[in-house]
């Protein structure tokens, strides 16, 4: 696969609580040189990353109930819509970890559904299902009910939880949901051999601090 589409692929991400305005500017900046699909951002930087890249094509993801996934139903809607006012175009929501673990599978698909209703259309929804602290048995579960609730895109991490995707998660995340939905492996991914691998195994998008190193190589 070519580095361009490689890059493609990428949600080229800063999250960190003490990100600056000026790193947000030139995470901006690196998405448009190396055309990626997307910067990932907090809420608060979209007005921000919007002004930076009003000249292009890269689109603008922001993170919803994050990244603990504990916040009401509610309060992600409501982050949800914010995000889109502001000009997100894509939306990684934090599943309801703690329900899907107590066996609450409809509170965990009306919390999905509620924001696909939210986004209504006008952002791609990705739901992180936070893999390292899930059983196989319970990522399936959770890649079911995101399909079912409307979501776009499963998700393998935060980056802020335990473990980092792996190879495997992205397969069984791949056959379970099948070839309707996206797959998003994000969460350790420093280099292009890693990347390409996932890739391999089913991934359809890459979330990376590292973007630069995985596209150039390096």
């Amino acid at each position: 696969m070519t580095e361009q589409r490689i890059a493609s692929m990428i949600d080229h991400t800063l999250l960190k609580p003490e990100s600056t305005k000026e790193q947000i500017i030139q995470l901006c900046k690196e998405a448009e040189d190396y055309q990626f699909a997307t910067v990932c951002i907090n809420p608060y930087w979209v007005a921000t990353a919007v002004h930076a890249l009003k000249d292009s094509q890269v689109g603008i993801t922001t993170v919803i109930g994050f990244p603990l996934g504990a916040t009401s139903t509610f309060m992600k809607v409501a982050e949800t819509r914010d995000a889109l006012a502001s000009g997100a175009t894509e939306v990684d929501m934090v599943m309801n970890i703690g329900a899907l673990k107590s066996g609450d599978k409809q509170t965990v698909m009306t919390d999905i559904s509620q924001v696909v209703n939210a986004a209504n259309g006008r952002a791609m929804v990705k739901v992180i299902i936070e893999t390292g602290l899930l059983s196989d048995d319970e990522k399936k579960q959770a890649c079911l009910l995101a399909k079912e609730a409307g979501a776009d895109f499963v998700k393998t991490s935060t980056g802020f939880g335990p473990g980092s995707a792996t190879i495997k998660d992205i397969q069984l995340m791949r056959i379970t949901v099948g070839h309707e939905m996206g797959v998003k492996a994000s969460g350790g991914i420093r280099d292009q051999e890693t990347a390409q691998a996932m890739i391999d195994a089913g991934a359809t998008r890459i979330g990376a601090s590292a973007g630069i190193a995985i596209v150039s190589g390096e």
